[in-house]
C-alpha cells in the first residue's frame, strides 16, 4: 500500500497530517512530498490572509515538495489572491502557487498558477499521476492579484497588476481531475535546505460555473518549445485570430485577424497590421518565400503576394476559393487548395503567375500541401484512406503515400526547416472535417524513426496551425488555441 500524505520533520520521522484549526476558507494543511524542514501557516481572520511558510527541493517534474494549505471540493471552482514573498533574496525560481490537486500524493495530477520568487509566473500541470509537469508561461511578470479557473477538464490563468482588474493571462491547460479533489495556496521553497514564506491575502475562493451569460471568445498565441513542450504566451486577444508563421530571422510573428495579416515581435508586445493594398479579406493561408523577402496570402479573389514590410500587391493567380499553402525551397512555385467536383484538390503553379497544375486526383479531401525542406516532398492531409491523414507526395503529383494512421484524424502537416521533424494538428471522432474550437492536440513526428509525442492538448482547430509555423532553428513551434470565457 502506497504511504498517503505525510509531512517529513528535520528528524525525517513521519508523522500524519494534522488539520489546522481555524483556516478562514479551508480545512488543513500539510507537507506534501519530502520536505526536511516543516512547513507551517498562520491565519489572519481581520487581514483576511495567510502566512504560508514552505521548504521543498522543487515542485516540477513527476513530484512535488511543498507546504499545501487546502480544501476538498467538487466541480468547477474559481481560486482567486494577492501574493507576495516576505523578505527578498532567496531562490529567484522559489514559488506560490494557487493550486487545483487530485490527492495528497508528491506525484499527483494537478494544475496550479505559480509566481516564482524572480517574477516569472505561469500555468503549470501534471496531466496525470506521476507524469512530468509543464507550463505555460504568462507574458506578465510579477503580478499583484493571481487566479486559477477550473472548467471541467480545463484551467485557466488570470492576472492583474496593482490597481489593474484581473484579465486573462493566456493559454490554458488540460487535466482530468476526478471530484472530489484539493483546491488550495502553496509555497515551496526551491531549496531543501530553506523556508520561504509568502503572503496570500484576499483570498476568495468561488465555486460553480460562471453566471449564465454569453461566453466571450479569447484567443491566445503562444509558442512552444518541442524539446520541452513547454509553452509561452506571446499575445492575447479578445477576438478570433489565428495561423501564426515567423519571419525568416526569428525575430516576429505573422498571423491573421478580420480578413487582415498582422505582425508582432516574438517576444510580444502590440501587433501591427501588413498593408496589403487592394487585396483584401485575406485568410489563414499566408507564409514568407525562402528568403524571406516575399509575404503570399489567400485573399477574397485569388493569391498574392507583397513585400514583407507590405505594399502593392502583385497577384500570382485568380479565383476565390483558393488556399495557398507553400513555396518551393527554391521559391519558384507556389502550392495551394482550391475547390474540385465539391471537395478539394491541390494546385501548383509558378510564383510568377503562369498555368497551374493539378497534382491530385478529384474525388477525395486533398488539402494543406507544404513541400519539405529539400524540395523531394509534399505533404498534405487526405481523406483517400476514410479518415483524415497526412500523406506525401513527389512535387508532380506522383507515388502519393500515407505517412500517419491511427485512432485520430490528422491534418495541417509541416515539416520542420532542418527536415527532421512533422507537426500536424490531430483529434478524434469520425468526421474528417476539420474542427473549429474542440478538444485537439499538436502532436510532432519523428520523421528518421516515426515515433509521435504530444506538445499540447488544447482547444482549437482551424486557426491553430493553419500557416507554416516551425521557428527557423526548428526549435520552436507557434500555434493559437482558444479559450471561451464566460
Amino acid at each position: 500500500m502506497r504511504k498517503k500524505y505525510v509531512r517529513y520533520l528535520p528528524a525525517l520521522v513521519c508523522l500524519p497530517l494534522q488539520a489546522a484549526a481555524p483556516l478562514g476558507l479551508f480545512e488543513g494543511h500539510g507537507d506534501v512530498g519530502t520536505v526536511l524542514h516543516a512547513g507551517s501557516v498562520e491565519y489572519s481572520a481581520s487581514q483576511r490572509s495567510y502566512t504560508v511558510a514552505g521548504s521543498g527541493e522543487n515542485m516540477w517534474f513527476a513530484a512535488d515538495a511543498f507546504q499545501f494549505v487546502w480544501k476538498k471540493v467538487s466541480g468547477d471552482a474559481t481560486l482567486t489572491a494577492d501574493i507576495s514573498f516576505v523578505g527578498s533574496g532567496g531562490n529567484p525560481h522559489r514559488k506560490a502557487v494557487l493550486m487545483m490537486r487530485q490527492s495528497l500524493e508528491a506525484d499527483s495530477a494537478y494544475a496550479d498558477v505559480a509566481l516564482h520568487g524572480e517574477g516569472l509566473t505561469s500555468l503549470q500541470a501534471r496531466e496525470e499521476e506521476g507524469a512530468a509537469t509543464h507550463e505555460v508561461q504568462s507574458a506578465m511578470s510579477a503580478p499583484r492579484r493571481l487566479r486559477i479557473a477550473r472548467r471541467g477538464n480545463y484551467f485557466y490563468i488570470w492576472l492583474s497588476g496593482k490597481g489593474e482588474p484581473l484579465h486573462l493571462a493566456g493559454g490554458s491547460m488540460r487535466v482530468s481531475l476526478q471530484d472530489p479533489f484539493y483546491v488550495g495556496i502553496g509555497v515551496c521553497s526551491h531549496d531543501k535546505d530553506a523556508v520561504e514564506k509568502a503572503v496570500f491575502s484576499n483570498v476568495d475562493l468561488t465555486m460553480g460555473a460562471a453566471p449564465a451569460g454569453r461566453p466571450q471568445l479569447y484567443s491566445t498565441l503562444e509558442t512552444v518549445t518541442v524539446a520541452s513542450t513547454d509553452a509561452r504566451v506571446v499575445y492575447v486577444a479578445p477576438e478570433r485570430i489565428a495561423a501564426p508563421n515567423w519571419t525568416r530571422d526569428g525575430a516576429s510573428l505573422i498571423f491573421n485577424r478580420q480578413g487582415r495579416l498582422e505582425r508582432l515581435r516574438a517576444v510580444g508586445g502590440e501587433p501591427e497590421r501588413i498593408d496589403t493594398g487592394s487585396a483584401v479579406g485575406c485568410d489563414n493561408n499566408h507564409g514568407l518565400s525562402p528568403d524571406g523577402d516575399l509575404l503570399a496570402f489567400s485573399a477574397e479573389d485569388g493569391i498574392y503576394t507583397v513585400p514583407l514590410a507590405g505594399g502593392a500587391p502583385k497577384q500570382i493567380i485568380k479565383g476565390p476559393g483558393l488556399h495557398w499553402h507553400g513555396w518551393s525551397p527554391d521559391g519558384k512555385t507556389v502550392v495551394y487548395s482550391a475547390q474540385s467536383g465539391g471537395r478539394r484538390d491541390i494546385y501548383a503553379v509558378s510564383a510568377a503567375g503562369g498555368q497551374e497544375m493539378r497534382l491530385t486526383r478529384p474525388g477525395s479531401l486533398n488539402d494543406g500541401p507544404e513541400f519539405s525542406p529539400d524540395g523531394r516532398y509534399i505533404y498534405f492531409h487526405s481523406d483517400q484512406s476514410g479518415s483524415l491523414q497526412i500523406w506525401r507526395m513527389h512535387p508532380d503529383g506522383s507515388a502519393p503515400e500515407q505517412i500517419t494512421s491511427g485512432e485520430f484524424n490528422n491534418c495541417f502537416p509541416h515539416p520542420s526547416p532542418d527536415g527532421k521533424q512533422l507537426v500536424f494538428l490531430s483529434y478524434p471522432g469520425d468526421a474528417p472535417q476539420v474542427p473549429r474550437d474542440d478538444d485537439v492536440m499538436l502532436r510532432v513526428m519523428s520523421l528518421n524513426d516515426e515515433k509521435v509525442k504530444v506538445l499540447a492538448k488544447l482547444v482549437g482547430g482551424q486557426g491553430t496551425i493553419d500557416a507554416p509555423s516551425w521557428s527557423p532553428d526548428s526549435r520552436r513551434l507557434a500555434f493559437v488555441s482558444y479559450q471561451w470565457i464566460q
